[in-house]
């Protein structure tokens, strides 16, 4: 079983992928061996963040001064989870 990720020390993008910027996609890019995935804005601020030195409520108050955004939390943790689904997190 899987602990919620809010209880989580530090997600970090696992081994298995580089985050990059990608300058062609003007989009930061998951690459790995067999391809790369296109993230959207959203998606590739949340897990450049991912540094494992970020518990999930510090990407969240840190996303929110970025954005001048309140009430992210639920967004990003729905995002963090399917990020770990796809195993593109881990602890």
């Amino acid at each position: 079983m899987s602990t919620p990720l809010a209880t989580d020390p530090a997600p970090r993008v696992s081994r298995r992928f580089r985050l990059q910027w990608e300058d062609a996609q003007q989009a930061w890019v998951l690459l790995y061996p067999e391809g790369m995935v296109k993230l959207n804005q959203s998606a590739g601020e949340i897990l450049r963040r991912c540094d494992g030195s970020r518990s999930v409520p510090e990407i969240v108050a840190e996303l929110e001064q970025a954005f001048d955004a309140s009430g992210l939390a639920d967004d990003v943790t729905q995002f963090l989870e399917l990020a770990r689904r796809q195993q593109w997190i881990e602890r």
